[in-house]
């Protein structure tokens, strides 16, 4: 039995929602850390806040308080004599890691992503995307017409984030016997490298918009894989020209609502063959109560592109309502779940 007197005190629930509220102020702290490369200057060894001021044109001062603020919460260590050394939270922010983070720290923070945040109520009190309102055009009308600069680092982060989701996938699906695989709006095909290298008797398809393929053949040759991969250029809008045995769909369904979602869907299914398969790549959101990186992310996919991630009974609706049946859901070791479907 505990005793009352000895066990740890509650935090008053004022104190909880005050920790909550000013995130923000960790989140600004760790976004000044990776864009100025700190963890990449410190490396494996122990800087000063002088050292790290002078190697990157920062005010000292300024500089300490700010690593100081985020070594409280274990993104690096704060040693005597203003020393800062790594953790192995900041250790993954660094360039040279094996499964890199900083470019989606980079892409979530960068300020015209940042800016949308603040018009969180605006997206809830209409349903609309605040982006749009922030920056005068939907987001990829943005990112790779406008603003190509930024379209650059949501790429990278992109990739940065397979990183982190691309091995359980491989892990917790076998594509055996699949003859060709298509990465539908595939990003540069770091999904579809994986994925061929792991299955060298299958041959691959990326189809995505001409400006993002461009990046493609780097990313392929990266894996040893294009020679396999077949690039087709295209608006899954309008149409998709692909024929294979696993249509592949990461990170896309979830940036629509139904309507469109039916549309991509109905345009792989007119190309697709009788046994092919549909692998949507998404979050899947848990029950009431249950916490889940989904149900934040959903309202990144709010304020963004104008989409939703959706419940396990929201994806068989929107299946049915494209002319699919679900097959199964099947959870992996990170955020993403497979649902895969079959024609119905």
């Amino acid at each position: 039995m505990t005793n009352s007197s000895t066990s740890a005190p509650q935090v008053p629930p004022g104190v909880q929602l005050l920790q909550i509220a000013t995130g923000c102020f960790s989140t600004a702290a760790l976004y000044v850390a990776v864009k100025l490369g700190i963890p990449d200057q410190i490396g494996d060894g122990t800087k000063t806040a002088a050292e790290l001021a002078s190697a990157t044109g920062c005010d000292e001062n300024s500089l300490y308080r700010t690593l100081r603020a985020i070594a409280s919460i274990g993104i690096l260590e704060e040693g005597p004599g203003r020393t800062f050394s790594n953790t192995p939270m900041s250790n993954v922010t660094r360039s040279d890691a094996p499964n890199s983070m900083r470019d989606m720290l980079i892409w979530l923070l960068e300020e015209p992503h940042w800016q949308v945040y603040g018009h969180l109520l605006y997206s809830v009190q209409t349903g609309k995307p605040a982006w749009d309102k922030v920056h005068g055009a939907p987001i990829f009308e943005s990112l790779f017409s406008t603003h190509k600069e930024l379209g650059e680092i949501f790429n990278r982060a992109m990739t940065a984030f397979s990183h982190q989701t691309i091995p359980p996938i491989l892990a917790s699906y076998d594509f055996t016997g699949a003859g060709r695989i298509a990465d539908i709006a595939g990003g540069y095909g770091h999904l579809l490298g994986a994925v061929l290298q792991k299955y060298p008797e299958a041959q691959g398809v990326l189809f995505e918009i001409p400006p993002v393929l461009e990046g493609a053949p780097a990313m392929l040759d990266s894996y040893g894989v294009s020679d396999r991969v077949e690039l087709v250029a295209g608006d899954f809008v309008e149409s998709i020209p692909v024929e294979a045995d696993i249509y592949m769909l990461k990170h896309i369904i979830h940036d629509w609502y139904d309507d469109k979602c039916a549309k991509i869907l109905g345009n792989i299914r007119q190309s697709m063959p009788d046994d092919a398969k549909v692998l949507i790549i998404d979050a899947v959101v848990p029950p009431p109560g249950e916490p889940h990186f989904s149900k934040f992310l959903d309202l990144e996919m709010l304020m963004l592109p104008g989409g939703m991630e959706r419940t396990a009974d929201e994806f068989v609706s929107l299946l049915q309502n494209s002319g699919f049946k679900l097959g199964q859901i099947i959870p992996t070791l990170s955020p993403v779940s497979i649902v895969e479907a079959v024609k119905d």
